[in-house]
């Protein structure tokens, strides 16, 4: 039996001009070529004007120029930052003034203190889980956890106790804690933990109580701050699930307070796409008239080069 369907006849499709026509890419846009003996700023200039080409010129100019006008930098960090040896990175932005505060997970105090105590951290997993040794370090969990119990007797959130512990232990490496240099340059650090997920909560010594007052008192301090985003900057490092959620939380906290936080740029880094960042930090928060952008890549590779395009940024400011 024949099918009532025919071949359409193309004589009469509408046609227009390339020229005419809207396109998203253009030779202007295009990525140059690199000349020898160049600098960082020209070779930020080199990168294709299109999706992360352009994206991450447009981050470097967002953050240098919060700073140029004392405008918030909020960093939000997952432990992994700290384990690809960004420390000195974040460091030397918080010596800057770039950074305004920064907020950890809870496994971030662990790596940071070891760090501090022994110059190295970021244990071996699969050669430890089997035996049933993985996380059971002495050392660590026994300095945060003798840090936290002082507390009970000070309002203090994880941040504070933490980092003023390893200043006033004189612990040898101190100078590549980012905890330490909170202390040291008045910079908030605050800590948000979620309990079952650090190798502190196995341990005899660890009480969830002041654990769970001090991080409380980590999070409405964090909560001050993203009240003072409007015109700032909010980057999300390494934290997929975490720092993306506390972060939704502080700002509707803001706003419910009064605070007017709209118009702010939020950046997401990370090597793969995650749902909850993207949500949390890149489309909900700008909606109102924000900038949110998405970055993927190696921390180890994206970080430095973000930070180092902000510093030529402010020099030529």
């Amino acid at each position: 039996m024949p099918h009532p369907f025919k071949p359409l006849n193309l004589n009469r499709i509408k046609t227009y001009s390339l020229q005419e026509r809207k396109s998203k890419v253009g030779i202007e846009d295009f990525a140059k070529p690199w000349a020898e003996g160049g600098t960082l700023r020209g070779f930020l200039e080199t990168l294709p004007g299109i999706l992360a080409g352009g994206h991450i010129r447009e981050v470097v100019a967002a953050i240098a120029l919060a700073q140029r006008n004392s405008k918030t930098v909020l960093i939000g960090m997952g432990a992994h930052v700290i384990k690809v040896g960004l420390n000195p990175v974040i460091i030397d932005l918080m010596e800057r003034r770039v950074i305004s505060a920064v907020a950890f997970n809870g496994a971030g105090i662990i790596h940071d203190v070891e760090l501090a105590i022994a110059g190295k951290t970021s244990e071996d997993v699969d050669s430890s889980l089997n035996e049933g040794s993985f996380g059971m370090s002495r050392d660590t969990c026994e300095f945060i956890n003798e840090a936290i119990k002082k507390t009970k007797r000070k309002p203090y959130g994880l941040g504070k106790a933490v980092g003023e512990a390893i200043v006033k232990n004189g612990l040898l490496f101190q100078r590549i804690s980012i905890l330490a240099a909170g202390i040291r340059l008045g910079i908030p650090i605050t800590v948000h933990v979620a309990f079952g997920t650090d190798i502190l909560h196995m341990h005899p010594g660890f009480d969830p109580n002041l654990t769970g007052k001090a991080t409380h008192a980590d999070f409405r301090l964090f909560a001050s701050a993203v009240a003072t985003l409007e015109g700032g900057v909010y980057v999300n490092v390494g934290s997929a699930v975490i720092l993306p959620e506390v972060f939704l939380k502080a700002l509707t906290l803001a706003r419910n307070l009064g605070h007017t936080v709209k118009r702010f740029t939020t950046v997401n880094m990370d090597y793969m796409l995650q749902y909850r960042p993207l949500t949390n930090v890149v489309h909900r928060p700008t909606a109102e008239g924000g900038v949110g952008y998405n970055l993927i890549g190696h921390h180890e590779i994206m970080l430095p080069l973000i930070a180092a395009g902000v510093i030529e940024a402010i020099k030529n400011q």
